[in-house]
């Protein structure tokens, strides 16, 4: 090995390295996770129409399961 791969795969331990301690420090700007405070998503938001929708639904179940008895 010459000396510009070995200070490559120096420089690439070490990178190795600074990542695993950051996520073990928990000052993971990685990405991914909220306690690591990690990119957030942006949360979806339900219509008051498909809100009702699924209610109409999950009562119209629950009337045929008592309907049957179970």
């Amino acid at each position: 090995m010459n000396k510009p791969n070995v200070l490559a795969l120096i420089d690439a331990e070490i990178a190795r390295l600074q990542r695993a301690r950051q996520i073990l420090s928990g000052n993971n700007s990685l990405g991914g996770s909220r306690a690591g405070g990690g990119v957030t998503r942006k949360r979806r938001r339900m219509s008051a129409e498909a809100k009702r929708r699924i209610s109409l639904a999950q009562k119209k179940r629950w009337a045929v399961r008592k309907r049957a008895g179970l």
